[in-house]
């Protein structure tokens, strides 16, 4: 290998994963062990000359799409480019034409022998599946046995895994829709609480939308899911809130964009530099603290975070309260301690805004934006946030800003929809600001 090696953790929907990679080639990836230590060591043990680094740009397009993929929406990585070398003839055989099988299909493993010429070789596609280095990539988990029988997996959780890839896969192809674009428009005016300005607003959502410099930007952040029927929420609040009703027509269609994350972690660490700061300086200094270690391409990692010094923290821009608070995130990411989103799927949103509140300087607000922006969740409302009051004081004519406790109450009318409403009322406050759209 040459010198730009490394590997590098993200969570994804099926637990948290890891790639290794060479310049531009990916080496191996590997699916969830029985926690994320065991991961790690199992990515030292298979590619001890790597080391734990932030991806270069041509990986994180692969993680990104690895994330969307595992997250049920469609997802090309048949161009990703693998390093082969050193495999024997068969084998590459074997994965170019695993490759080809789409991602909701299935193959039996005596079709894959006949399709690479070698009909009898059911056993050796088999073997060849079975020491497979890229899976997900070289998707091994569509190769089933004859009769329906799921056939083996060699990964933690055996088979289970394999049918649980195939439920998303499946489930996204008989759901497929056109992809959403996100456009400028689009973007919701927000303001965090606590006399945070609407700049510092919409800099600490970047964590919640993707780019640290434009929270709606991201072009090569796959767009995520909601958890629910945006036509059918629509569709509800119309009926309940006439008031609402009527300003729908003027403030667009619902659009909230809703993007994965590489992990928690990634999300915290971003969203922890860019309070009560404006979206430039945040997107400075959250570059420089990206350049300690693998370069200005890519994101922070727990280790990376732990083995930086406090004055070399300092010195990026970063203030006391923030250096504690990303060691203090970064420790328990260490240490298995922060919920991967593989567990934050199945827990209700005041548990999630629970734990997520235990890690130092990460609020309720944040966390409330990370059940909107990278959950897609449907019945959040953001008391706190000074730019939902706004739009609520707007739209009701309640003067001056209403305060919690009356949105709370008006919101009862909007559940369980009350994320869409919240869209409406920060597209309210947009609109005053730019008449013009956006």
């Amino acid at each position: 290998m040459g010198a730009d090696v490394g590997f590098a953790m993200f969570d994804t929907a099926i637990g948290r994963c890891a790639i290794a990679w060479c310049g531009d080639r990916v080496v191996g990836t590997q699916l969830p062990e029985t926690s994320s230590a065991k991961t790690r060591q199992r990515m030292q043990t298979r590619f001890p000359r790597t080391r734990e680094a932030i991806p270069p740009a041509d990986i994180a397009r692969v993680v990104n799409d690895l994330v969307a993929l595992l997250s049920g929406q469609p997802s090309d990585l048949g161009a990703v480019s693998l390093d082969l070398d050193g495999l024997p003839p068969f084998r590459r055989r074997v994965y170019e034409a695993a490759r080809r099988i789409p991602a909701g299909g299935t193959v039996t493993y005596g079709a894959l022998a006949r399709t690479i010429g070698a009909p009898g070789s059911a056993r050796s596609v088999g073997n060849a599946l079975g020491r497979n280095p890229f899976p997900i990539i070289v998707p091994c988990h569509r190769v089933v046995a004859a009769n329906g029988r799921p056939g083996g997996f060699t990964a933690a959780g055996g088979v289970g895994i394999k049918l649980r890839i195939l439920d998303i896969e499946n489930a996204a192809s008989t759901n497929a829709a056109p992809a959403r674009t996100t456009s400028a428009r689009s973007a919701p005016a927000r303001s965090a609480p606590d006399k945070t300005s609407s700049k510092t607003a919409s800099a600490t959502t970047a964590s919640a939308a993707g780019s640290a410099a434009n929270p709606l930007a991201g072009a090569e952040t796959p767009a995520g899911r909601l958890g629910f029927d945006p036509a059918a929420a629509v569709a509800r609040l119309r009926r309940a809130d006439q008031v609402l009703a009527a300003q729908m027509h003027r403030l667009g269609p619902f659009d909230l964009p809703v993007r994965p994350t590489f992990s928690v972690f990634d999300m915290l660490a971003e969203a922890i530099v860019h309070q009560q700061l404006s979206t430039k300086a945040a997107a400075t200094i959250f570059g420089r603290l990206r350049a300690l270690g693998a370069g200005a391409g890519g994101r922070p990692t727990p280790a990376r975070i732990l083995r930086v010094s406090d004055d070399e923290m300092r010195a990026v821009g970063l203030s006391r309260a923030k250096v504690l608070a990303l060691q203090d995130l970064a420790n328990r990411a260490d240490r298995g301690a922060l919920p991967g989103l593989d567990e934050l799927a199945g827990m209700d949103d005041d548990s999630i805004v629970a734990r997520l509140t235990e890690v130092r300087g990460i609020g309720r607000w944040s966390a409330e934006m990370f059940l909107i922006f990278r959950l897609g969740r449907p019945d959040v409302l953001p008391l706190a946030d000074q730019g939902l009051r706004r739009g609520v004081g707007l739209l009701y004519g309640i003067a001056p800003i209403p305060t919690p406790e009356q949105v709370a109450e008006l919101g009862e009318r909007w559940r369980p929809y009350r994320t869409v409403a919240s869209w409406y009322l920060w597209r309210a406050v947009e609109l005053e600001r730019n008449p013009a759209g956006g």
